[in-house]
């Protein structure tokens, strides 16, 4: 393996991580069963996730995008 090929491969270790967390991270739209226990957000509580769920929206796209750049390179430089 070239240092290239190694270099892009952990590009796109850390990038799927990215993802991953990223979308963990993301809030639902469905509230689930945590109103009824009582885990309901405070009005500061929604503000903050509010502004992290946009950021996330924003920057997910555009690093699944680079993920798949760098995976149809790597592609072009293995095969």
């Amino acid at each position: 393996m070239s240092p290239v090929e190694i270099t892009l491969g952990i590009i796109l270790l850390v990038f799927a991580l990215f993802i991953v967390i990223a979308v963990l991270l993301q809030s639902s739209s469905e509230k689930g069963i945590g109103v009824i226990a009582g885990a309901g957000e405070s009005f500061l509580g929604k503000d903050r996730s509010s502004r992290l769920d946009k950021f996330l929206n924003k920057l997910t796209p555009i690093i699944a995008g680079a993920f798949a750049v760098i995976v149809i390179v790597m592609y072009l430089i293995v095969d």
